[in-house]
């Protein structure tokens, strides 16, 4: 707008000055001017014309280390060629979308690909495609968008669990039993030869009709237990910043035991301890896949709620033969008495710690390198937060409480099993 307002100013004053003196090469001047004002006045206002324009995402939804595609296409269907185009996605996605300026030449095509990685969970918003043209001096510029906005949902990254499986309640039935029953349950693993006294309505016609002889399917005990995951997301306790903080820690934690848990044919449910308490029925199959990572892409470490509240209020919805796994980071041991009383209700018990104190170390420490200087300790503070991580470790090793230890930089699997 200045230099607008400068070139109008200027034009002024060389139109007095040409008319009042009758200098010819002020009037050369002023044809110029005319001349290099309109045609850039007609350069933007064709720039944008005859254009097509758009964009697709390869998905809309993916985790925490994921690349997600952005496919653009521009078809110019004029004689004239644009000589300068400028397209940019405005979005809310960490990093953003990188935009490009082209040169568009007649009834040219232009496409190209970019590959965006997630790197924050949450919920992102990619806005129309925004497409601009101006001249080269400046006067005048033009601007379209094209296309719909779109929202993309990026769940938490998911850690193998390879040699972890979720401990079962001690009832009979509560896990997978690689004996074969003579009921007939959902879980056919294997078929075999037909013998006398096999009924009817096992034979599996496909594998006979291959086979030439009568198959009949064998069956394993169906997994009942579920398993019924309690986040807790104080907001006091956390420590640790971005994807090594304690909060990221533990929401990668609950999706990858859901993962794991729905992964081996378990009902799932959840509690999340957040700003306001969320509750999900327990559920199997991909849909409910869906809504825990839905929920756990939209939660955040804002709960005033001690555990031990969130653990009270959510006994109702445990029942006879879940797992319950409470993923914390708190070191107050009020919450260990209620959550051992659920073992005489038959409900089963992990516990996965996340060690604040020393993910608050690693920060420190990130800090410290990033600044050229040492990381300085508190020798009082130390001792105090290592008075209470011994006291939470004799607490449930009185109840007797499996528990596992997160930490940074480690792999959960690996903890899990350690």
């Amino acid at each position: 707008m200045f230099r607008r307002l400068q070139a109008i100013a200027l034009a002024t004053i060389l139109v007095v000055a040409a008319f009042s003196t009758g200098y010819d090469f002020l009037f050369y001047l002023l044809y110029l001017g005319i001349l290099v004002v309109g045609g850039s006045y007609v350069l933007v206002r064709l720039g944008l014309s005859d254009l097509e324009a758009g964009y697709a995402v390869s998905q809309l939804h993916g985790h925490v280390g994921d690349r997600m595609r952005v496919t653009y296409t521009l078809r110019n269907s004029s004689r004239l060629p644009k000589p300068w185009l400028e397209i940019h996605n405005p979005t809310t996605l960490p990093g953003g979308l990188p935009g490009r300026a082209i040169t568009l030449g007649g009834h040219a095509e232009r496409s190209w690909l970019i590959r965006a990685p997630l790197t924050r969970r949450g919920h992102f918003r990619i806005e129309p495609l925004h497409i601009r043209t101006a001249d080269p001096f400046g006067f005048f510029e033009a601007a379209a968008t094209v296309g719909q906005g779109i929202s993309v949902v990026v769940y938490p990254r998911l850690e193998p669990l390879p040699m972890w499986r979720l401990p079962a309640a001690s009832l009979e039935g509560s896990h997978a039993s690689p004996e074969r029953t003579l009921q007939t349950t959902p879980l056919a693993t294997t078929v075999r030869p037909y013998a006398p006294g096999d009924s009817m309505n096992r034979i599996h016609w496909r594998s006979t009709a291959r086979h030439g002889d009568i198959q009949v399917k064998e069956f394993d005990l169906e997994q009942t237990a579920d398993a019924w995951i309690i986040l807790d997301l104080q907001r006091g306790i956390q420590a640790g910043r971005g994807e090594e903080s304690t909060t990221e820690a533990m929401i990668r934690a609950a999706a990858s035991i859901a993962d794991k848990a729905l992964t081996e044919n378990r009902a799932v449910g959840m509690t999340v301890n957040a700003g306001r308490t969320a509750y999900l029925p327990a559920d199997r199959g991909g849909r409910q896949h869906q809504k825990v990572m839905q929920l756990l892409a939209a939660v955040d470490a804002d709960s005033a709620t001690p555990l031990v509240e969130t653990l009270i209020s959510s006994v109702g919805r445990l029942r006879r033969g879940m797992t319950a796994v409470v993923i914390t980071a708190s070191t107050d041991a009020a919450w260990i008495r209620p959550l051992a009383s659920l073992r005489t209700r038959g409900i089963g018990c992990v516990v996965v710690l996340a060690d604040a104190a020393r993910y608050a170390a690693y920060e420190a420490a990130v800090k410290a390198e990033a600044a050229g200087g040492e990381v300085r300790h508190d020798a009082a503070s130390d001792e105090a937060t290592a008075k209470r991580r011994r006291a939470i470790n004799h607490a449930l090793a009185e109840y007797e409480l499996k528990a596992h230890t997160i930490e940074p930089n480690r792999p959960l699997g690996e903890v899990l099993i350690s």
